[in-house]
């Protein structure tokens, strides 16, 4: 499902832990890092598709989780040509995303990467919030800064450890 501009409707998640500390997943056979995001379907809201999204490949329920915020509008990214299938090519230019921030109220052994019989995931580790991003596919690297900007302010840190961050987002 696509818009009439050639984006994919989907959800990203970062998802904290009582420390501030981000979860990343490792792509099941890729040595690349990421937050957990997926298509949102025909029917679903963002929020729906955030919590299938969510079970699907983190194995967490809603239960497990806490919503603090989520992206006031669309973060978009353009895919290139070249990671695109030749018959999408010409109508598919990439993703656009609502991202949810969520504070983990679960426990670490909630986590399931085998939640499904497709995983998208085999590791997954905590991080400090503002990690560098060298880990993350290049294309994908500007609405992750994106979203962590917008909704870093949601996470109750106090005003010193804010401006910290805000000098750590620029020498990402």
């Amino acid at each position: 499902m696509l818009d009439r501009d050639g984006y994919r409707p989907n959800v990203g998640i970062i998802i904290c832990n009582t420390h501030n500390q981000v979860f990343w997943g490792k792509r099941i056979r890729e040595h690349s890092w990421q937050f957990p995001q997926g298509g949102i379907k025909h029917g679903e809201t963002p929020e729906q598709a955030m919590y299938r999204e969510l079970m699907e490949e983190v194995g967490l329920h809603p239960e497990h989780v806490r919503i603090l915020a989520r992206t006031r509008d669309w973060l978009r990214y353009e895919v290139p040509t070249n990671w695109i299938k030749r018959e999408w090519r010409g109508s598919y230019k990439g993703q656009k995303q609502i991202w949810f921030l969520l504070r983990m109220v679960g426990r670490d052994c909630d986590v399931s990467l085998r939640a499904t019989p497709h995983p998208e995931f085999d590791a997954w580790r905590w991080s400090e919030y503002w990690v560098p991003l060298d880990s993350v596919i290049e294309f994908k690297r500007q609405v992750y800064r994106m979203a962590l900007n917008e909704l870093s302010g949601h996470l109750g840190a106090h005003d010193h450890h804010r401006q910290r961050i805000q000098h750590s987002v620029t020498s990402i």
